[in-house]
């Protein structure tokens, strides 16, 4: 069973930035691929970026130039995700997952909030 160790969250300005991160501390079998999705109140879980082990990555349209996922390469099942220019919509619960041999698992989500 995997385990995310989410962090980063937090509530910032509009315009600000803020940097949020996604461990699997003690995985021992491949993750194909680690990203983040965001779900607004109300409104349905969506992809913000993802990454894969070949650091082939894919971002949602929100996310499109004000976003960038990045791997740790020393701690190849640590993600991040650098947010920019954030904006009063982007709040949201920040979900960290990763795709293995097991399937899919969610982190428990980080409240990400903007204020205007």
């Amino acid at each position: 069973q995997v385990q995310l160790v989410e962090s980063g969250g937090g509530l910032v300005q509009a315009g600000g930035s803020l940097r949020l991160s996604c461990a699997a501390p003690g995985t021992i079998f491949s993750i194909y691929a680690m990203g983040w999705y965001r779900q607004a109140p109300g409104k349905q879980r969506v992809l913000v970026a993802s990454i894969t082990d070949t650091a082939s990555t894919n971002y949602g349209d929100s996310a499109k130039g004000r976003c960038t996922i990045s791997r740790d390469n020393a701690k190849k099942n640590t993600v991040y995700l650098q947010m920019n220019s954030l904006k009063p919509e982007d709040t949201a619960v920040y979900y960290c997952y990763t795709d293995g041999p097991y399937g899919r698992t969610w982190g428990q989500g980080t409240q990400v909030t903007v204020s205007s």
